[in-house]
């Protein structure tokens, strides 16, 4: 799938797509820049029609679970790639950014010890893991 690039300030010409592995990378640097661990890259899209990717990770406090959450939205909607739901907050220990294509899960250390994505999407291919 892919997933249309609209804004005009995107750095490719504009109507131009980008691949969901592409986008679910910049979601990765985006996180990692921000200091978030455990940051893993799974693709889901032979298991569900939800989405290609699932980019997971950990921010070790409430500012900085929001932080990450805030720099991928910005770094993606450089490209174009705009969110097109949001759930939680970092009060819960839990935000995840609907991207289309690419989801986000950025959690607390806590929540994501108890959630396990990684585990309950065992079957999804572990594309990228960063510590």
């Amino acid at each position: 799938m892919k997933s249309r690039v609209s804004r005009e300030d995107a750095p490719s010409q504009e109507g131009q797509a980008l691949e969901s592995s592409e986008i679910a990378r910049l979601a990765v640097d985006a996180a990692t820049d921000k200091k978030a661990v455990n940051v893993v890259m799974l693709n889901v899209r032979e298991l569900t029609v939800i989405a290609d990717y699932f980019v997971i990770c950990t921010g070790m406090n409430l500012r900085q679970i929001a932080a990450i959450a805030e720099a991928v939205d910005e770094e993606l909607g450089k490209v174009g790639v705009d969110v097109h739901h949001r759930e939680g907050s970092a009060d819960t220990g839990w935000v995840l950014y609907d991207f289309g294509d690419v989801i986000l899960h950025v959690f607390g250390p806590m929540e994501r010890e108890f959630y396990q994505l990684e585990n309950l999407w065992s079957a999804a291919p572990r594309l990228l893991y960063v510590e």
